[in-house]
């Protein structure tokens, strides 16, 4: 499984690196996310699930 995000989607509110930040991060120059590991965890799941725009997804 790998971990994607749509760049046009993300607004860069940072609620997936606050749940998971072993998994994301937050570029601030872009005020985009960034996978940082592609380990699916559980809190991976959560912040799929979380992301207001829908801009995260597991495959």
């Amino acid at each position: 499984m790998s971990i994607k995000v749509n760049m046009d989607d993300c607004i860069g509110c940072g609620v997936c690196s606050q749940l998971c930040p072993e998994a994301f991060g937050l570029d601030e120059d872009a005020g985009r996310c960034v996978v940082i590991s592609q380990d699916v965890t559980p809190s991976v799941r959560d912040a799929v699930d979380s992301c207001p725009v829908s801009a995260i997804s597991t495959d």
